[in-house]
């Protein structure tokens, strides 16, 4: 019916010019699939909108963010042309045949571009999850999507050769190695990307240290090819994914979860401040709130050794007295016991190291019972604080290498000549 119909009316256009039947042919079936397509555009988008509009899901706007609608409506077009194509007059067959494959290809990569958008749609909605920062997949989800662009890339070819796709993927295997070469890096960050996300070596929100990249920060994205790194700078770094695999990396996820952040810390005293206690001191120190079960358990315990001793002579020197590094130790640990931002059901330690030319190091070893960073540091620079300036109480100075202003400081005392 209507293939007569248009013939009648290109017979009656022949009749003005042996080319107008042609070029309004033509004209109309380009104008109908202008008009087909912005049609389904509209339709297709009112259609979501009003779905959306009484929906309480995520799915509708994940697929219009990803403009899965708008692929979809350039199928229309492409199908318009294709079945009218041959009510054109004066198409030669090898033409139309040409254009049949060009519009076969154009379909099958609006499908493909539509295919990865869905995929994409859905890793949106799943990053929407709680639990998309403990098992993210959008490496799967890319991974997803390099095949169907590969497929789809054969299929183009094999409707624009307009051959079998089996003969094309008959060929695939004499030019696998080539392959390989050229996905090396795909098929490594796959690999890696398995063993990160599978085993939760790395999350979105860990913060992670990277030294051979200069990364030092909160991973914001976890891709097939690459983890992207916001340092604490807010600069951005971009790390292989299969570089931390065969690499190294430092993940703080261990300390968050904790709940305790660590401080080691040393002070150098002066060897030379460190000496025994005198009676008088003895006393004094037994009044602070922090020694007063340390210094009678102490004095205690060396009573109880030194009476033990066959003979002990007049010297003191064989008998154990209480000194002031080992006072002020003992004061450092009650003081973190009690320190309110200090966790009690971690490691506590405070302990003399190798002694050296800067003097004996005491080192605080305790965790803040408060994880963030500047908070962290706050605690950590009170204590510190304390310390400093509690340790000439024990007679104690706290060694530093002598500048200028500290020789002119002892010249003044008399306590060195220049």
């Amino acid at each position: 019916m209507f293939d007569s119909m248009f013939d009648s009316m290109y017979d009656q256009l022949a009749t003005v010019h042996p080319l107008l039947p042609a070029l309004v042919g033509n004209a109309v079936l380009l104008l109908s699939a202008i008009v087909a397509y912005l049609i389904t555009k509209r339709v297709l988008l009112f259609v979501v909108r009003s779905f959306a509009k009484r929906s309480q899901t995520q799915w509708d706007d994940a697929l219009v963010k990803q403009n899965v609608f708008g692929r979809l409506a350039q199928i229309v077009p492409a199908l318009v042309i294709q079945q009218g194509i041959h009510l054109v007059p004066d198409w030669p067959e090898t033409a139309e045949l040409v254009l049949q494959n060009v519009i076969s290809a154009y379909m099958i990569i609006m499908i493909t571009l539509t295919l990865t958008a869905i995929l994409a749609a859905a890793n949106q909605i799943y990053e929407a999850r709680p639990e998309s920062r403990n098992r993210p997949i959008k490496g799967f989800v890319q991974l997803g999507q390099l095949a169907i662009i590969v497929v789809g890339l054969i299929l183009v070819i094999a409707a624009l050769i307009d051959k079998s796709p089996v003969i094309l993927l008959s060929g695939l295997g004499a030019i696998t190695a080539v392959l390989l070469i050229v996905f090396k890096d795909t098929l490594l960050s796959l690999a890696a990307s398995i063993q990160l996300t599978g085993q939760g070596l790395i999350r979105v929100g860990d913060w992670i240290e990277v030294p051979q990249y200069g990364a030092d920060g909160d991973v914001i994205d976890v891709a097939l090819y690459s983890i992207t790194v916001q340092n604490w700078d807010k600069t951005i770094s971009t790390i292989p994914t299969y570089q931390l695999v065969s690499g190294s990396f430092k993940n703080w996820r261990g300390m968050s979860q904790a709940g305790g952040r660590r401080i080691k810390r040393s002070l150098d005293i002066d060897l030379n401040s460190i000496r025994f206690l005198t009676d008088a001191e003895t006393q004094r120190f037994a009044d602070f709130e922090l020694l007063k079960d340390y210094i009678p358990a102490k004095e205690a315990e060396l009573e109880s050794y030194n009476a033990a001793l066959d003979n002990p002579g007049d010297a003191n020197v064989n008998l154990r007295r209480l000194t002031n590094i080992g006072t002020l130790r003992a004061y450092i640990r009650s003081y973190l016991k009690h320190h309110p931002k200090i966790h009690k059901d971690m490691t506590l330690i405070v302990r003399q190291l190798q002694p050296g030319p800067t003097g004996l190091p005491i080192e605080i070893y305790c965790f803040s019972n408060d994880i963030n960073w500047l908070n962290y540091e706050g605690i950590q620079s009170d204590i510190f604080d304390h310390i400093c300036a509690l340790v000439p109480e024990f007679g104690l100075r706290i060694y530093q290498q002598p500048a200028g202003a500290d020789l002119a400081y002892l010249q003044l005392q008399g306590e060195t000549k220049i």
